[in-house]
């Protein structure tokens, strides 16, 4: 059974959430939170496996709620709502430690298929939202010291798992680096699991956070 909290400060859009979750036979709701600070102290108590969190409430945010949360532990995993696929607050809900984002208006098939990914310990990462999002919030200017993290990222990889880490930094399925690299999905996984390891990370969201920061990636790419 997956554990849910949610946490938005619309009553009504929790209630719809709920109605979706408490329809499926593997998911359960927990609580639900009308604040940051609220879903914090939740989530200590209740325990849940997964937390949807929203970006834009009163006290404190989505943001800084989601840093508290994983900052106490790998569990549980933080979805971010947000209502807008290019909200500025993403990019900081996704450095501050969350396994992806969903719009609000995400279809039930999908939001279903995030919380049972993210509670099965992997990231949602939607490629092409991704992509735009950290496009428009990176910085474009060059930073001497990006040349010198580059540099360093790239000497803890061997060749072929820098080849592995740039396609999933594109944001890429394990069967999309697969294809492009000509291995088996296998294979990938096993480099994957290799570089989050070797590279301190959680999963491929912080994957990408960290080659777009060090300048392995640059927007446009």
């Amino acid at each position: 059974m997956i554990r849910v909290l949610l946490v938005d400060d619309q009553a009504l859009l929790r209630m719809g959430f709920r109605m979706i979750l408490e329809a499926e036979p593997d998911v359960e709701v927990v609580g639900e939170a009308g604040d940051g600070a609220t879903g914090v102290s939740m989530t200590s108590a209740l325990h849940p496996d997964v937390v949807l969190m929203d970006v834009r409430m009163p006290g404190m945010d989505g943001i800084a709620a989601t840093r508290v949360i994983t900052a106490a532990g790998p569990t549980p995993k933080v979805l971010i709502l947000t209502t807008f696929d290019l909200d500025e607050y993403v990019f900081a809900g996704l450095k501050a430690g969350a396994s992806g984002f969903l719009l609000k208006d995400v279809p039930p098939a999908d939001l279903l298929t995030a919380i049972r990914t993210v509670a099965g310990g992997d990231a949602v990462l939607a490629p092409t939202a991704t992509r735009r999002l950290i496009d428009q919030f990176v910085p474009l200017l060059p930073d001497p010291g990006r040349q010198q993290d580059r540099d360093a990222l790239r000497a803890r990889l061997t060749d072929r798992e820098h080849a592995v880490f740039t396609h999933l930094a594109a944001g890429q399925s394990n069967r999309e680096i697969a294809a492009s690299l000509h291995l088996s999905e296998g294979t990938v996984k096993v480099h994957v699991g290799r570089i989050l390891a070797k590279l301190d990370l959680r999963d491929r969201v912080q994957a990408v956070v960290l080659a777009y920061e060090s300048g392995l990636i640059t927007p446009g790419r």
